[in-house]
């Protein structure tokens, strides 16, 4: 009876081992969790279906054609083509990265974890929140988040010096930004 009770509790301690190990490795894995990596995904995703049928195949192809794509893009976008390599004065250059698990139809969030492996400040880029305009007295931001605003509809105050100079430009320019619901 007595090696019956040791051999059980050999088992026992061996299985809490292994379950502190298993614990212990969980935050160290590689699957991207819940919001990581948010930049990456979007942007492989808006770029992965923005290619041709012809093109997808090809990897080179696929280079060139996410080259193009930085071109257009804008603060986070264009941070993480730099850190690719997809921009003219990029440091690095580990476009094939991205380029052959889009010829193979990997998803985005499958191919960002690759990235992260790579270059893990990748999926330290984040999107800045987004100020309701329509929910927040103006008066009360800071000059830098009006003009952030101002910055996110593409549009400038020229001529703006003051705190009100950029609250009057908004307010003429809210209608064409915001969407009013009846």
């Amino acid at each position: 009876m007595g090696s019956k009770s040791a051999t059980s509790g050999y088992r026992n301690r061996l299985l809490l081992v292994a379950a502190g190990l298993i614990l212990f490795l969980i935050p160290y894995s590689s699957a991207l969790r819940e919001g990581e990596c948010e930049v990456c995904v979007k942007v492989v995703d808006k770029f992965a279906n923005s290619l041709a049928d012809d093109v997808k195949k090809d990897t080179k192809r696929i280079e060139d054609e996410f080259r193009t794509f930085c071109k257009k893009s804008k603060d986070k976008e264009q941070r993480f083509c730099y850190y690719l390599g997809g921009m003219e004065d990029s440091a690095t250059g580990i476009l094939n990265e991205l380029s052959k698990p889009v010829s193979w139809g990997m998803p985005s969030d499958k191919i960002c974890e690759k990235l992260k492996k790579k270059d893990a400040q990748i999926c330290d880029l984040r999107y800045d929140k987004q100020i309701d305009v329509n929910a927040v007295d103006l008066k009360k931001l800071k000059v830098r988040d009006l003009k952030k605003i101002l910055s996110d509809w593409d549009e400038e105050c020229d001529g703006c010096l003051e705190k009100t100079d950029f609250i009057k430009r908004i307010e003429e320019l809210k209608h064409k930004h915001i969407k009013t619901e009846l």
